[in-house]
Parts: structure tokens; sequence; C-alpha cells
């Protein structure tokens, strides 16, 4: 996934820069992610009834692969080892969950 999301971001980023002169910034990289989030917790209402359309599923596949390709694009701009940040984070959420329940979580 990872070589696929990059692979189609150094297409995006030769595109901006033809047209714009440079590639987006993390931050506009960031800002497309909410834009993203956005469309998909419309997408999320729609799966509880609220916004229905016709091509619901297919539309939420798009848009969660979009999420994960943004989450992907934003790790390697910051240089996050996204694929040992999720084993870590995995493993701490897995040790918190095995001990006792808090209120706090």
């Amino acid at each position: 996934m990872q070589t696929q999301a990059r692979a189609v971001r150094a297409a995006y980023a030769a595109r901006e820069a033809e047209r714009f002169g440079r590639s987006w910034s993390t931050e506009e990289l960031m800002l497309g992610f909410l834009g993203d989030v956005g469309d998909l917790a419309k997408l999320v209402q729609g799966k509880a009834g609220v916004r229905p359309r016709a091509d619901l599923d297919e539309a939420l596949a798009h848009e969660l692969a979009d999420c994960l390709w943004s989450v992907i694009s934003l790790a390697d701009a910051y240089g996050v080892d996204l694929e040992a940040a999720f084993g870590r984070t995995m493993a701490d959420l897995r040790t918190h969950l095995a001990g006792p329940a808090t209120p706090e979580g």
C-alpha cells in the first residue's frame, strides 16, 4: 500500500508543481485529509440511514481508501515509519486493555 500511495503522491506533486509552481505543503496535505474525513463522516451518516445514496458502499470504501492514502502521505512527509508506529501503538493498546478497566479508559 505504501508503495502505491507514494507513487500517487509523487504524481500529484508533479501536477501541483506544474499547476502551482510547487507541491502541496504538509499543511495543505492535512487540509485535504480533513476534507476526506468530512466526506467519510457523511458516508457514515448514509450507512446510518441519514444520508442515503445509491452507491453508498462503493463510496464508503473509496473514502476510507482516500483517508488511508492521506495518512500514509502525511507519515511520509514527516518521516514517520508508519508500520513500526502502528505496531507499537497496537502493542500499547493491547497492554492497556489487558489491565483493569478504569473510569479514564
